[in-house]
């Protein structure tokens, strides 16, 4: 920031954020043009392979490494331009250049299409082909839509199409096969006069349109593939269920099933959660890349947001229904571990209380032996204690001191030893209760 700012310093985010807006640009491009556009899944590619197969084309050996850190790169190689971009998932390759003056409206001049990069370029490009495309984009009077339509129905042979006005200014026609070559086709007809920014904004959307759309069918093998495994943990958590209904099943076994079921789950929701999410992420761009499109109707073939909605809405409902259904899966298995808990903790309780019972019967006999104990040492304690007066008696009789019979004295004294050692022994209890 320059000294002389009149603002606080910026954050450290300031500035990426800002021109976020501008990351990813539309080319400019001037008709007729071809654009070639191969999307490759970049799992395990590093930005250093992508740059140094970067380096590859004409006049780029001296490409810096750091120019790929802004996940955006367009590059002029001589008669053609590439736009490189990275996502998280996947990195783009669009390859620019000026449409020959000589190509006859055929599928065969868009299969034989020579192109300015070299040759073993593109089957070089690090990562895993997942989407690829030629999109031709040439100048027509679109005043007479009928025979606009029938020149592009040129570029795709027999194939059906489909096809859409876009604002007005231009027609889209594409017939979203996947041609021997491995590439699809797409043709636009657009006014004269079109500025070389609308031509680029037109093609980026649709080159992301069919890009995003094959992103968010990732999930569906996914989604497919767990149908049987999701089947039987259904059976298996009503079965677990049903048993708990069952007071005779062993809570032990029970919760083993749970935990070996709660454990599939977890595993699946790990395994394809990202996935799930992605696409709906991916449906998303893709609905809103086709209202951008602004499409009219062509009469004769469906609208290219049609054809999306009728072939790519059930893929998508499909996914959507087994993420739901997953995330279902795992509440009820959270509810059956709560009525488990619950029945557990039920009969913990009751052996606790049935161990408190019996706690309470074995002290109220500990209770009575000890009050029996007690009157067997209030007899014991007095006994000793009236031997000890009647030995001291009997000295003294033999000296002469004592008038009467020492037994007799013995035995008058038992009561009041009796009653002096029993009240002792209360004042004792109480003191120890008094402590307590």
């Amino acid at each position: 920031m320059n000294e002389d700012s009149l603002l606080p310093p910026d954050d450290a985010l300031r500035l990426a954020l800002h021109n976020e807006v501008h990351a990813r640009p539309p080319a400019r491009i001037r008709l007729p043009a071809v654009i070639v556009h191969v999307a490759v899944l970049n799992d395990g590619v590093s930005r250093a392979d992508e740059h140094a197969h970067l380096q590859r084309l004409p006049g780029q050996h001296a490409l810096a490494a750091d120019a790929l850190n802004a996940n955006f790169l367009r590059l002029r190689c001589g008669e053609f331009s590439l736009k490189w971009e990275r996502h998280a998932e996947f990195t783009r390759y669009a390859v620019v250049q000026p449409l020959p003056a000589d190509a006859e409206p055929s599928a065969q001049t868009l299969d034989a299409l020579t192109l300015r990069v070299a040759s073993d370029w593109l089957g070089r490009i690090p990562g895993r082909t997942f989407a690829a495309i030629k999109l031709v984009m040439i100048e027509r009077p679109l005043t007479f839509a009928p025979s606009a339509l029938a020149e592009a129905r040129a570029w795709f042979g027999a194939h059906a199409v489909v096809a859409s006005t876009m604002g007005g200014h231009s027609l889209v026609v594409t017939d979203f096969c996947l041609r021997a070559t491995g590439f699809e086709h797409i043709v636009v007809l657009a006014e004269p006069g079109t500025p070389e920014t609308r031509a680029g904004r037109i093609c980026q959307r649709l080159l992301e349109l069919e890009t995003y759309r094959l992103m968010a069918l990732r999930g569906l093998p996914a989604a497919k593939s767990l149908g049987a495994t999701l089947a039987e943990v259904e059976a298996t958590l009503a079965n677990i269920t049903a048993r708990l209904e069952q007071r005779g099943a062993s809570e032990g076994e029970l919760l083993d099933d749970l935990i070996s079921t709660a454990a599939r789950i977890e595993h699946a929701t790990a395994s394809h959660q990202y996935r799930f999410a992605a696409t709906q992420a991916y449906q998303a761009i893709v609905d809103q890349r086709i209202a951008e499109l602004h499409e009219g109707k062509v009469a004769g073939t469906q609208s290219l947001g049609e054809f999306m909605q009728r072939r790519l809405s059930p893929a998508i409902a499909t996914v959507n229904a087994t993420a739901q259904r997953l995330a279902g899966l795992s509440q009820r298995i959270s509810r059956a571990s709560a009525l488990l808990r619950t029945r557990v903790d039920i009969a913990t309780e009751a052996q606790n209380q049935q161990l408190l019972t019996q706690l309470g019967e074995g002290q109220r006999t500990q209770l009575r032996m000890q009050a029996t104990v007690e009157g067997l040492s209030l007899a014991a304690i007095t006994y000793y204690v009236v031997s000890l007066l009647l030995y001291g008696a009997k000295a003294l009789k033999a000296e002469g001191w004592l008038p009467f019979n020492p037994e007799l004295a013995a035995g008058a004294a038992i009561p009041i030893v009796l009653l002096a050692v029993w009240q002792t022994t209360r004042r004792i209890h109480r003191k120890i209760f008094n402590q307590h």
